[in-house]
């Protein structure tokens, strides 16, 4: 655990922002590549960039308000509202990112769900990054375990040193997984936003999965059984398998009759 890369005179670099912005560039540069064999212009996914990051920040930070809202923000509103280190939430960047770009493709009169296809490996790709940032801050950690693979924080952290399940980790290396198995099949996609859609479903289970590996929720934050992010996970689910059907049955539309 090492929040701090190195100082700029007196300002820190943390590494969780180098991570995130690696995940953001990286991801970029990989979609404008894979674009390409669907005649999408490089240039237009990469203008997408800035608007995305806008729109995911935005996101993460309106859905990890209203997560933890009783908890951090309710004593002390003013204060903490604009706080940045109380964090953000991944679910809400991916849809803050997901309506910004579906916007901006509409007004631009471009093809939605192929810009969306060739997005959907390097969402993956990002978040990969993300958690190892996770890692580096000491965020989202895992319960308390014996298994061999067990890390420790140190002894001032949250877990006081004991062994704990290393969930960003899991969550990393299934995402970098997930970014692979999307990148295969966008060459064999057979009908517009099935990639995206698949991302969609990919992503929910491998987050419900990670999730019951994790320790540092509070039963205020849990929605009945669930985490946050699991109860979120069910619905960016069902949206992935209705996508995934809809889009389907759209795209194998017999030919019109001469």
């Amino acid at each position: 655990m090492h929040p701090e890369a190195f100082h700029v005179g007196s300002w820190a670099i943390h590494w969780y922002g180098i991570l995130v912005a690696t995940g953001f560039l990286v991801g970029l540069w990989t979609a404008s590549r894979r674009g390409i064999r669907e005649g999408l212009s490089p240039d237009r996914v990469l203008d997408l960039g800035p608007l995305l990051i806008i729109g995911a920040m935005v996101g993460a930070r309106l859905l990890h308000i209203v997560t933890y809202w009783r908890e951090l923000y309710a004593p002390a509103p003013w204060t903490e509202l604009f706080a940045l280190r109380t964090g953000f939430v991944f679910y809400g960047g991916l849809i803050g990112a997901s309506l910004t770009g579906a916007f901006y493709l509409r007004w631009k009169q471009q093809p939605i769900w192929r810009f969306a296809d060739a997005l959907a490996p390097s969402i993956a790709l990002g978040s990969a990054f993300g958690r190892l940032g996770c890692l580096m801050t000491g965020c989202c950690y895992g319960r308390v375990c014996s298994v061999p693979w067990a890390i420790h924080f140190p002894s001032e952290h949250e877990t006081q040193g004991f062994p704990v399940h290393p969930t960003q980790i899991y969550d990393s290396l299934l995402n970098f997984a997930l970014y692979a198995g999307t990148a295969w099949l966008y060459r064999r996609k057979k009908f517009d936003g099935q990639i995206f859609a698949l991302f969609f479903i990919g992503y929910a289970i491998i987050r419900a999965t990670v999730e019951t590996f994790r320790g540092d929720y509070k039963p205020a934050n849990l929605i009945g059984p669930f985490t946050p992010a699991q109860a979120m996970g069910i619905a960016i689910l069902v949206v992935g398998v209705i996508l995934y059907a809809v889009l389907r049955r759209a795209g194998q539309r017999p030919p019109s009759a001469p």
